[in-house]
């Protein structure tokens, strides 16, 4: 069996929040990049997860290939990692990521899988933390016409089928599905590994595979962005805090209920 993660590097979100609290979030002269050389890049937490459910796939029982791919130019630390954490190929497909929507992203992506000998499980993170769209993993199951089963905390594979563990405001759900298909992992899967000393040793040593869209025999045309970004900004965050005192924390709490009432809060 042939796994394929989808893996993408982005901002610390953390770091981004920090920085947005404290006021000192910069958005650059074209209006669209944050400027901060000093916020970290990482692997987006969610695809890490996903890494680590075709890992337990592995731990399983079920005798796998796991390849980890992820679009842009210099993706050396996210593969890195993902090489420590246990998978079998890293590729990066070579791209200015400025240029790239979720439609380009997802013919990339869904042309590097064929290139590379098809994929029986294709496992994504349920969205990034940098736009959180979320429909990467959607729009590469209908390039490749095969089915999308979103929010999962277990994945469990025969040879032929999916049985996946979906997350649902009501409540879990199972769903099975043949494969191959496209899997996006939730948080609730639990946290990701560890790279161990051995993995990362190992890591070193494992050469990604550079791909170009040229090599994946795309055309310019096919990467055409559909939608394009025009402009980010940071909002101004204003917070209104009114203190209760009182002779006591009885009286206080009777003025609190007195204030959401007249507020319509509570009845």
């Amino acid at each position: 069996m042939r796994i394929v993660v989808c893996a993408k590097e982005v901002l610390d979100p953390d770091a981004v929040n920090s920085y947005a609290v404290a006021g000192r979030l910069e958005i650059g002269e074209d209006g669209r990049t944050i400027t901060q050389a000093a916020i970290p890049r990482l692997m987006n937490a969610y695809d890490e997860q996903a890494i680590e459910a075709a890992l337990r796939i592995r731990d399983a029982g079920v005798e796998c290939t796991i390849a980890v791919v992820s679009v842009g130019g210099d993706q050396a630390d996210v593969l890195k990692q993902a090489a420590a954490m246990g998978a079998d190929e890293i590729a990066t497909i070579t791209v200015d990521t400025s240029t790239v929507d979720y439609h380009v992203a997802a013919r990339l992506l869904a042309a590097y899988v064929e290139h590379s000998g098809g994929a029986d499980l294709i496992l994504c993170g349920r969205q990034a933390s940098d736009d959180d769209q979320g429909v990467v993993p959607a729009l590469i199951g209908e390039a490749l016409g095969i089915p999308v089963i979103t929010i999962a905390r277990a994945v469990e594979v025969t040879s032929d089928a999916a049985r996946v563990t979906r997350v649902t405001p009501n409540g879990e759900e199972i769903v099975e599905a043949d494969l191959p298909a496209v899997v996006t992992i939730s948080n609730e899967l639990g946290l990701p590994r560890y790279p161990t000393t051995a993995g990362r040793i190992a890591a070193r040593r494992m050469q990604a595979n550079v791909l170009s869209p040229d090599d994946l025999g795309l055309t310019p045309d096919d990467l055409q962005p559909r939608v394009a970004l025009t402009k980010q900004f940071v909002p101004q965050v204003q917070g209104n805090c009114e203190m209760l005192s009182g002779d006591s924390p009885a009286q206080i709490a009777s003025d609190l209920i007195e204030r959401l009432r007249a507020d319509q809060v509570l009845p």
